[in-house]
């Protein structure tokens, strides 16, 4: 599959490597739909790439079923899905104001675990319907991971557990979904200059990047949005977690 022919779905992409990656599929030809619950961001972002937006919350059926059907009729079809969309807390289980609240752990997980899976299954049953191409392809899935589902660092329980979760899924949603020709992906960023990071003081930034081992440096959105290119157009590549850290491993 060829980012030129390309038909993606890209979540969180108003901002950070959703955003990233929305340019980079946009640059190269491929139909961008944004699915992002930034009601001004979303579609400026759309029209700068000359591509199409829809207003969405990850965890809500009827809003990301409107959303791929809106994405479906604007381009034609779906033939592939980047789900970015997610949020990151730190709180520890027992901190200074008492246990973790349990509330904060249900949302995290329902953004970044049950919105990723509900995005991936709803793409997934439109681009089903997708004539196959080379050996079978109809489409291909990329979800986002962190290296926090491997190296959780302490704070990280709800996260670590949200992210792993995306992790875990990946062979399994490959499986169920390969008969259709679909491939699923994981990708696990390290530690990124999105706009999160951005706000952090500069001494804790250079602190961060010190931390990582080759290059020394925050990843570059814009290369998250480079291996998604990749993964998109590499068919062979299939239920895997690919991790892009700068060889870094949380202690």
């Amino acid at each position: 599959m060829k980012l030129a022919s390309t038909a993606a779905v890209i979540t969180g992409g108003a901002s950070g490597l959703g955003e990233a990656t929305a340019r980079h599929f946009a640059s190269q030809g491929a139909k961008v739909t944004i699915l992002d619950r930034d009601a001004a961001r979303g579609p400026q972002v759309a029209e700068e790439i000359g591509g199409f937006c829809a207003e969405t919350d990850v965890t809500d059926e009827a809003s990301v079923a409107a959303a791929i059907a809106l994405a479906a009729e604007k381009m034609g079809r779906i033939t592939a899905c980047v789900n970015c969309a997610g949020i990151a807390i730190g709180m520890k289980t027992v901190g200074k104001e008492g246990p973790h609240p349990l509330d904060a752990f249900k949302r995290t997980i329902d953004i970044n675990l049950a919105g990723t899976f509900n995005v991936s299954r709803l793409a997934a049953a439109e681009m089903a319907k997708n004539s196959p191409g080379d050996d079978g392809a109809r489409g291909v899935i990329i979800n986002t991971a962190s290296i926090a589902a491997f190296d959780g660092q302490k704070g990280q329980a709800a996260y670590a557990a949200s992210k792993g979760g995306v992790a875990a899924m990946t062979l399994p949603m490959e499986r169920d979904l390969a008969s259709l020709g679909i491939r699923v992906m994981a990708i696990a960023p390290g530690i990124f200059m999105t706009p999160m990071l951005a706000g952090l003081p500069e001494e804790v930034q250079q602190q961060l990047a010190a931390d990582v081992p080759n290059p020394p440096r925050l990843g570059d959105p814009a290369e998250y949005g480079r291996l998604a290119g990749f993964i998109t157009e590499m068919g062979y590549l299939n239920g895997e977690v690919i991790r892009i850290d700068g060889a870094l491993r949380m202690r």
